[in-house]
């Protein structure tokens, strides 16, 4: 017998325990028929504003991800979703391929990573290389995603950091803020714009951005489900997430 409520699919869904926005946002996209079920991760709510300090949050966090991991595949999800960069805490120990696989041969299920699902977003909208990217973060984490795109073969033409002060705090910048981020990184040599950093209420500003802008406009929120989705065979085009839930 299916599970009642979760009768075409579950998903586990690992998020920092700061976090209020990748929730409600991925319940709002799920089809009928596919149910999402969280396990935090305990990270530390304190600012993230050099080196040093990310250091000390990425040594807190690593261990708590895999708790998180071993908690979350108790209900039989067929797959794992990491609702934050959770291949960033292994920076130098092991690459995004490798965070992968250590994930899954722990779980047992596939684990879908953000920069994955991104990177195989953007993909999506053909010969695309010249982006911009939106941030919550301080310089310090602004120059691992920079890093990270640029290592993807991208051009990171315009990359705005909101510098919000701590983690639980990327989820209180005002809708309206999200929406001039786009706008101040937005030029006409940008070919797609894209946000990172799971704890911003990005999904539908993305989606309302691309109507004013005719160019495609992400957030990694809505990426990371969408590429989740795909994986496990699930085709349903999901309106008010913009063109990559509807159109592919």
């Amino acid at each position: 017998m299916p599970d009642a409520l979760g009768f075409r699919l579950k998903f586990g869904v690992v998020v920092p325990a700061t976090n209020t926005i990748v929730q409600p946002e991925l319940d709002a996209m799920r089809p009928r028929g596919v149910t999402n079920h969280i396990s935090r991760v305990v990270i530390p709510d304190t600012p993230v504003g050099n080196d040093e300090e990310l250091a000390a949050v990425m040594g807190a966090v690593r261990s708590s991800i895999e708790t998180a991991l071993d908690a979350v595949v108790a209900c039989a999800p067929a797959a794992v979703i990491m609702g934050m960069s959770a291949e960033t805490f292994w920076e130098g120990m092991l690459d995004v391929a490798g965070v992968r696989t250590h994930l899954e041969t722990r779980a047992g299920v596939p684990v879908i990573l953000g920069m994955q699902a991104c990177q195989a977003a953007i993909q999506r909208y053909g010969s695309v290389r010249r982006i911009a990217l939106i941030t919550p973060y301080m310089p310090a984490g602004d120059a691992q995603v920079r890093r990270a795109f640029t290592d993807c073969g991208f051009e990171v033409i315009n990359l705005l950091g909101l510098k919000s002060n701590s983690p639980l705090l990327m989820a209180h910048e005002p809708l309206e803020r999200l929406r001039r981020a786009v706008r101040e990184v937005d030029d006409s040599s940008v070919e797609l714009i894209l946000q990172v950093g799971t704890n911003l209420a990005f999904a539908r500003v993305a989606a309302e951005a691309e109507q004013w802008l005719g160019k495609p406009v992400l957030a990694v929120n809505t990426c990371t489900y969408w590429y989740a989705l795909r994986t496990c065979g699930i085709d349903d085009k999901i309106d008010g997430f913009g063109s990559l839930l509807l159109e592919h």
